[in-house]
């Protein structure tokens, strides 16, 4: 291993082999989500008291309790099996075969690496192999996957295998374009970049289909007249 490489790992800076499921301890959901509140709540307390600030004053002394409830209720809520969202799927008795996209789904996630926030959006589509699933249950699927500490390739990955299992088809494709606070707020401080990430299945292989799919993407068919 080379000598950049061991520095990396030691910052948690090498995600080339990061798996497609989040990784969680066997006993991630040995405690209630009340129990994990109170203990997010006492050690975000020794951080803000480490940090040097005053847990007396009248406006940090409820943020501890706010961040562990924003933390296990919302933010990392999609890390808790339980809060995945029913995929219902029916039959396609509209014998509708083209291709169905759901863009600009807006998107929420938190960059595991530094704890700031990812912002974007997701583009979703498929080809029905004799069953479809309601428009707002992509939705669902994406902000349940990005409701977790995350890197934006294994997002995409979850959203798309969660929506293949669901459909009982390969051809899914999703296309997620965000920004990462972590690049833009910190480090290198980049205002200005995105990251695009995509994973076609099956039909979104072909180079034809692949490019219908971006040009429904790019196009402002809800533009205000």
């Amino acid at each position: 291993m080379k000598k950049n490489d061991i520095y990396n790992d030691e910052l948690g800076e090498n995600h080339v082999a990061t798996s497609a499921k989040t990784p969680l301890r066997a006993d991630a959901f040995a405690i209630s989500d009340d129990a994990k509140k109170e203990r997010i709540q006492g050690l975000f307390t020794e951080i803000m008291d480490t940090l040097g600030l005053d847990l007396t004053d009248d406006s940090l002394k409820g943020t501890p309790r706010r961040v562990a409830k924003m933390f296990v209720d919302e933010v990392f809520s999609g890390l808790n099996p339980k809060n995945k969202p029913k995929l219902s799927v029916f039959d396609n008795t509209f014998n509708y075969n083209e291709m169905l996209v759901e863009k600009n789904i807006t998107l929420y996630a938190t960059c595991e690496h530094h704890f700031l926030p990812i912002i974007g959006v997701a583009h979703v589509a498929y080809f029905s192999s004799g069953k479809i699933i309601g428009l707002s249950k992509m939705n669902r699927i994406v902000d349940y996957f990005a409701r977790r500490p995350q890197v934006q390739e294994r997002l995409n990955k979850q959203i798309v295998e969660a929506l293949q299992e669901a459909l009982g088809t390969k051809d899914v494709a999703c296309l997620i374009d965000a920004t990462h606070l972590c690049v833009n707020s910190r480090g290198v401080r980049d205002t200005k970049s995105t990251t695009i990430t995509a994973i076609y299945g099956g039909k979104f292989n072909d180079d034809v289909i692949k490019q219908e799919f971006l040009s429904h993407i790019q196009s402002n068919t809800n533009e205000d007249k």
